[in-house]
């Protein structure tokens, strides 16, 4: 599926070029700087999967991967809110009426953030819960208007449900507990709730959001699996840090080239840093291209299984390539690179930190993709050579 080159693509191009600029001071201060923040907003970010009856742009996870990725280029921790705060517009489309119009009836630009991970207490108060406790790595948290909380609330005999609660931003608090190697600028404090009251219909169960199983009439891109696209709102912006380390190492081989033989002798193998150079080309090419196919995949539509664990897969290896590179070129570096204000070093953090992240390890990628295989037996001869475990 093609991307369009318009629209969301080319508004994270320039807003790289923006974050750029306030890249080190937001690493500074472990959060964007505001000037960011409303630039993600005004890109496009928040409402880019937003139902269109509402104002957004319903749009493809081909282009969004493209956008976080150029984003990324200037910087990744904006490129990594951006992504995130998009990839909740498609979950928010899983809320009953009632709480998608207390989103989006006045704007599609809502930021939200979301604590993902289930936490915290609910107490059953007939019409809704009582909630309360903190959730960690809510990324964006500063400069989110409401908050999507998983949170196991009371369900059946003794019982318990995952449910997404939609809080506003008044019935929370940021905790300052983001101390990281890299992905600093993206503020992923934790979230505090002493209590506040949920009501239902504000609410969606974590399994609808696994399973892929939206409200009737939802968005295309809501009908997918979690797990077949979770990956693509963490890889774009590895993708873009990257291209990012790659293009800051080729400068500074320029810079040795141009300065004359004695200096490349003094500053490294110049042979070495070539190839590795070339490779990292070559395998971010590589990455990229298994990210859009996976994001075209999504955008066609998956269901659960074998299609969904292969997606992840797809995650999974374009990541660990992409981060092999920023590691490579970081190595044959010279020692202005691992400077603290040097792009390069901070484009290696930002990779590292963020490969590191649970959706976008291989090994249980891997097996999950090896079962769903052997289960439907798609190493057994069929005759015909082709098959699932070809592909």
């Amino acid at each position: 599926m093609p991307g369009n080159e318009e629209g969301l693509v080319a508004a994270g191009r320039r807003l790289a070029e923006t974050a750029a600029p306030h890249a080190l001071k937001s690493e500074t201060a472990r959060r964007l700087t505001p000037e960011v923040a409303d630039a993600i907003v005004e890109a496009g970010f928040p409402r880019h999967f937003v139902p269109a009856r509402w104002g957004g742009t319903e749009g493809t996870f081909v282009d969004c991967v493209r956008a976080a990725a150029h984003t990324a280029e200037g910087d990744p921790s904006a490129a990594w809110v951006a992504s995130v705060v998009a990839s909740l517009g498609r979950m928010a489309g899983y809320l009953p009426e009632a709480g998608q119009q207390a989103l989006w009836q006045a704007t599609p630009d809502t930021f939200i953030a979301c604590g993902l991970v289930a936490s915290g207490t609910a107490t059953d108060v007939g019409d809704g819960w009582r909630v309360s406790g903190v959730w960690q790595y809510v990324s964006g948290v500063h400069f989110s208007d409401w908050a999507l909380v998983a949170c196991p609330v009371p369900a059946g005999d003794d019982g318990h449900e995952v449910r997404f609660l939609l809080v506003p931003r008044s019935a929370y608090t940021v905790e300052d507990s983001w101390f990281t190697v890299g992905m600093r600028a993206t503020g992923s404090d934790s979230l505090r709730i002493e209590e506040a009251f949920v009501p239902r219909e504000f609410s969606f169960p974590r399994g609808a959001l696994l399973a892929g199983t939206p409200p009737e009439g939802a968005p295309r891109a809501c009908a997918v699996p979690l797990r077949a696209v979770s990956g693509l709102t963490f890889a774009g912006p590895v993708l873009g840090a990257a291209r990012g380390a790659l293009r800051a190492f080729g400068a500074d081989l320029a810079r040795r080239r141009a300065s004359g033989p004695g200096h490349r002798v003094l500053a490294g193998n110049d042979a070495a840093a070539g190839t590795a150079l070339a490779r990292g080309l070559a395998r971010t090419q590589a990455a990229g291209l298994l990210l859009d196919r996976a994001a075209t995949a999504a955008d066609e539509g998956v269901g659960p299984g074998t299609d969904t664990a292969r997606l992840a897969l797809h995650h999974a290896v374009a990541v660990e390539l992409l981060a092999d590179t920023a590691q490579d070129v970081l190595r044959l570096s010279g020692t202005s690179a691992h400077d603290q204000q040097a792009p390069l070093q901070r484009f290696w953090r930002d990779a590292t930190t963020a490969a590191s992240h649970a959706v976008l390890r291989l090994e249980p990628a891997g097996q999950e993709y090896v079962d769903a295989l052997v289960a439907g037996d798609a190493f057994g001869d069929t005759g015909t050579g082709e098959g699932e475990a070809g592909r």
